[in-house]
């Protein structure tokens, strides 16, 4: 199993009491970390795209962010997660676009993670039909976009594959045009899709393309949705891209000191749970459980008892090297393929960010992650070989 970081920006309002260049900072931080993780054995930069989300995350143009990393960054693997591909938010031929240019700029270590947005305020921002929430159910309606984002990555590869690329469709359409720059990956960049639900877990299946899994749960818990996608990546034969590209992306905090007891107290004061409250606050088409309050209303920060509860659970990386060597393992033991932490999804301060890095790479990494070459890689390769 593979590890990797997710630049987020959570950029919390509180913040700004110490700092006016609060915002400026986290992404500078951001990047910091990101450069660090190239150091340290770290597989994976992971960046997402969020638009118009107040605190949750100010990370609105993820192609200029990974281009920084790649100018600074040496082997980790680039990724989106996501790109919004969705044609009210960036043409599918930008889309294209972004991706080779960064594929380009890092000498072929670009990824693409693919997704339709979760929140109505991003949605509808872009002038998408949608509706607020549902006093019932409490979910937004956004379904439009699962058309939107299926017809779009159908069409990317086309895009990179052919010379004078023109379509007409349903959300997009575009005259005989020649999209530039071309990957220098080849045959092309592998492709991901943000995943929730069993269904989006069966058609990433279907597609032949890798899952991010955003599903907030413990490994056992995800467990289920894993199987699922692999029992229909195992017998794609037609993938929506030129090869089958089987990868299964989990996404979790992650403090690791050498004092455990340290490490246990910051989760309990680093405003873990209040970043999940701005989850179920913007995305609203996410099912909440049961437990999570109405916005403002939040959540209390986990008890010291609660943590290792987590820990023993699986569902936190907190601790030492040997808590966060045994969360590994669950979900490597459930089928994940790369496990990413996020420990700027909170308030912790910078040396202990930058610690928990470091111990990832000298005492976690090299314990479960033997193989130097992605696993994407190998599969891309493997394609190259068999044509």
């Amino acid at each position: 199993m593979e590890f990797g970081y997710f630049a987020q920006c959570f950029v919390p309002d509180f913040g700004y009491e110490d700092n006016p260049d609060w915002e400026a900072q986290r992404i500078r931080d951001n990047l910091e970390i990101s450069q660090l993780c190239d150091k340290h054995g770290f597989k994976y930069i992971w960046s997402s795209e969020h638009h118009f989300l107040r605190e949750y995350s100010h990370m609105s143009c993820p192609e200029v962010f990974l281009s920084a990393v790649a100018s600074t960054t040496e082997n980790v693997h680039l990724g989106s997660a996501i790109f919004n591909i969705t044609a009210p938010v960036n043409h599918p031929a930008r889309s294209a676009e972004r991706a080779a240019m960064i594929d380009v700029l890092s000498n072929g270590r670009f990824e693409l993670g693919t997704g339709r947005g979760s929140s109505s305020t991003e949605v509808m921002g872009f002038g998408m039909p949608g509706s607020p929430r549902d006093p019932e159910t409490g979910l937004a309606d956004t379904e439009i976009t699962r058309g939107l984002w299926d017809e779009a990555i159908r069409q990317i590869p086309h895009m990179w594959r052919e010379g004078a690329y023109s379509y007409e469709g349903d959300s997009f359409s575009m005259p005989a045009r020649e999209i530039f720059p071309k990957p220098v990956t080849k045959p092309h960049p592998p492709l991901w899709v943000a995943c929730g639900s069993p269904g989006t877990f069966e058609k990433a299946g279907k597609l032949g393309i890798g899952v991010l899994c955003f599903t907030i749960g413990t490994p056992d818990e995800i467990a289920p949705l894993i199987e699922i996608y692999k029992n229909e990546v195992a017998s794609c034969k037609n993938p929506v891209g030129d090869f089958v590209h089987d990868n299964v992306m989990c996404v979790g905090f992650g403090i690791c000191l050498d004092d455990r007891e340290m490490a246990i107290d910051l989760a309990t004061r680093s405003h873990m749970y209040y970043y999940q409250c701005l989850v179920y606050r913007w995305l609203d088409t996410f099912p909440k459980p049961d437990g999570i309050p109405e916005w403002p209303a939040l959540i209390p920060e986990p008890t010291h008892d609660e943590v290792k509860m987590a820990i023993e659970g699986g569902s936190l990386c907190v601790g030492n090297a040997e808590d966060c060597v045994h969360v590994s393992r669950q979900y490597e033991r459930v089928g994940a393929d790369q496990y990413v932490i996020s420990p700027l999804t909170s308030t912790l301060p910078m040396d202990v960010v930058r610690e928990t890095i470091v111990n990832f790479g000298k005492h976690v990494i090299p314990v479960i992650d033997t193989d130097p070459v992605h696993r994407s890689t190998r599969q891309r390769e493997a394609a190259l070989a068999s044509q």
